[in-house]
């Protein structure tokens, strides 16, 4: 079998759905393929938090911007695909009063609102929170659930005219005289694919990807633990005020609390050590600001992979310092013209990743069409229901929200899944 769609977006995860909506909302031919579930990468093995981008705007202005923007669109898109908890940076007595007015400071001159709270009043607001918390400051943080958002990204594309295949890898790409010419799938969908586009964003495995092509595109991806526990109630995240370390986010569910989380190159995304330390020292330090998790019983536990992008020396060293921003890259000057690759972002400004990917390809397609994913409700977003039978149609269900997603009731399939 052979087919002829104008792009081919290889990944599956939150910024592939993402432009496969964008697109088809723009009226370009697209076929997305996944080799797993939709968001089995990076997407559904996160923590889940949605970023007001305090957390990196005094180190990090543009993925800070880029994150608050992204906050309140998704807020108002996104329905219940979110969760709006508000969010909680802490002060504890090891931690540095002048590194908590120079993060303050950089989130007031971004926009990113914030109230400063006593450790009384914070404590007020979070019963738990420890006796230690000198102050706290108050963000927009919120939760996601990304099993929910690329679901219905996904749905919105296939009702626009988009191919949606999960479980369909890609296998090879053939390069002729400067592009792409053919792309080989596997699995569920096996076919041959001439694409006039084709857009890597494929996360982790980006490079793999590129390589299928003759492209080079350099990551350096990091794992990350989360521990779920037994936690009822906590209420808004709260995130360790202190330069990013291990442990320093707790992130609410219904009646859990995810704890994270660590950094540790890897050198293969399918391929790393799950070690007991990283559990360890997330569970302990995530206790320093909410001493109950200490002894809460443990639910689960994952590893995720950061997407992590450094084509320069910082790929071998200390990968928290990497740019959280993210990268579209035209490989029209690596010598294929008809190639993209998206790299970096967080899960909250996967909408935004996936405009900017989409503006490119359509100034190289001629195609005169604006971007709409910013005002446009995703389907379903307030009927979680029908949210998880879409989920289980394109089986996207990650452990990030297994908890949440799935528990509202059941529903039939409404999810129209392209093969």
């Amino acid at each position: 079998m052979i087919s002829s769609p104008t792009v081919l977006i290889v990944g599956g995860g939150a910024t592939g759905t993402g432009l496969a909506r964008d697109l088809a909302l723009r009226g370009v031919s697209t076929l997305l393929v996944e080799r797993g579930g939709l968001s089995s990468g990076a997407t559904s093995r996160s923590h889940g938090l949605l970023h007001s981008g305090a957390r990196y705007a005094e180190a990090n202005r543009r993925g800070a911007t880029e994150c608050i923007a992204e906050n309140e669109i998704l807020r108002s898109i996104a329905g219940a695909c979110i969760r709006d908890t508000g969010g909680l940076f802490v002060q504890l007595p090891a931690d540095d009063a002048v590194y908590f007015e120079e993060k303050r400071a950089a989130c007031e001159s971004i926009g990113i609102e914030t109230t400063v709270l006593s450790g009384r009043a914070a404590r007020d607001w979070v019963p738990g929170l420890s006796p230690d918390v000198e102050r706290a400051m108050r963000v927009p943080d919120g939760v996601v659930y990304p099993s929910r958002l690329c679901a219905a990204n996904a749905a919105d594309a296939a009702q626009h005219g988009a191919s949606i295949c999960p479980h369909a890898p890609l296998k090879d790409l053939l390069v002729e005289e400067g592009s792409v010419t053919k792309a080989r799938i596997g699995g569920d969908a096996e076919r041959i694919v001439e694409p006039d586009v084709v857009v890597n964003a494929a996360g982790a495995w980006a490079g793999t990807v590129a390589a299928m092509a003759g492209l080079t595109v350099e990551m350096a991806p990091s794992r990350g633990v989360m521990v779920s526990v037994d936690y009822d109630g906590l209420g808004p995240a709260l995130n360790r005020c202190r330069a990013p370390d291990d442990g320093d986010i707790v992130v609410p569910h219904d009646d859990e609390a995810v704890l994270g989380t660590t950094s540790v190159p890897v050198s293969d995304p399918d391929d790393y050590e799950q070690a007991d330390w990283e559990v360890d020292a997330s569970i302990r330090e995530c206790a320093a600001m909410l001493p109950a998790v200490a002894e809460a019983p443990p639910l689960r536990t994952w590893w995720g992979v950061r997407p992590l992008y450094a084509p320069d020396e910082r790929a071998g060293g200390d990968r928290r310092g990497i740019s959280r921003g993210f990268f579209a890259i035209d490989h029209t000057a690596d010598g294929v013209d008809n190639a993209f690759s998206v790299v970096g972002g967080k899960l909250t400004t996967y909408r935004q990743m996936a405009e900017a990917v989409a503006d490119r390809v359509c100034d190289t397609l001629g195609v005169d069409a604006d971007c709409t994913t910013a005002t446009r409700p995703l389907p379903h977003a307030d009927a979680p229901d029908q949210l998880d039978a879409l989920v289980n149609a394109y089986d996207a269900q990650g452990p990030t929200d297994v908890d949440v997603v799935g528990t509202t009731g059941s529903a039939g399939s409404t999810a129209p899944v392209a093969s």
